[in-house]
């Protein structure tokens, strides 16, 4: 097994490479008549869905790591971390075909802005956290892992259900 310097270098080089690929998605230009070539009007409805998911995934794995089944806290951790890849894939998939953010017309302009915030912030440091988090686990460490996993926990729990409010807010 390669030692703990080589994933840590590939875990802050795999988080740089995703929090650049969703800025340039979200505020870079796209290819000339690339936006609207796909119908992805779903994809927003889709992400809250993964969102919505993963808070469930993500509670439930905390109830069964505190009842010490670990081996389905693993299975629905795992699925979790798998709702989130695949809502990142959604997202990507997105914004390719849609330029730019949407922006709110809503009546909360500074609570929907301080949601959007802390949601942007959050969700680029929670990359690495969960990555982080997963690798402890996964190459059990455990006393490193459970150390993370309690920063980790309540950051990703709030990202994924402020990726729920937003699209409420904004759809």
């Amino acid at each position: 097994m390669l030692n703990n310097s080589f994933w840590t270098k590939i875990i802050y080089i795999l988080s740089l490479v995703i929090s650049l690929t969703v800025a340039f998605l979200i505020l870079g230009p796209r290819p000339e008549g690339i936006e609207g070539t796909l119908d992805v009007s779903i994809l927003p409805l889709v992400n809250a869905v993964l969102n919505g998911t993963t808070t469930i995934l993500l509670i439930l794995g905390f109830i069964l790591i505190k009842q010490k089944r670990r081996e389905q806290h693993r299975n629905v951790m795992l699925s979790a971390f798998g709702m989130s890849c695949l809502f990142l894939v959604t997202y990507v998939v997105y914004h390719w075909f849609n330029s730019g953010p949407k922006l709110y017309m809503g009546d909360f302009t500074t609570i929907y802005y301080f949601i959007l915030i802390t949601h942007i912030v959050l969700a680029v440091i929670i990359i690495p956290l969960a990555l982080f988090t997963l690798y402890r686990g996964w190459t059990s460490q455990l006393n490193q892992h459970r150390k993370i996993a309690r920063i980790t926990l309540p950051i990703w729990i709030y990202v994924s259900i402020t990726g729920v409010i937003i699209y409420l807010m904004l759809y």
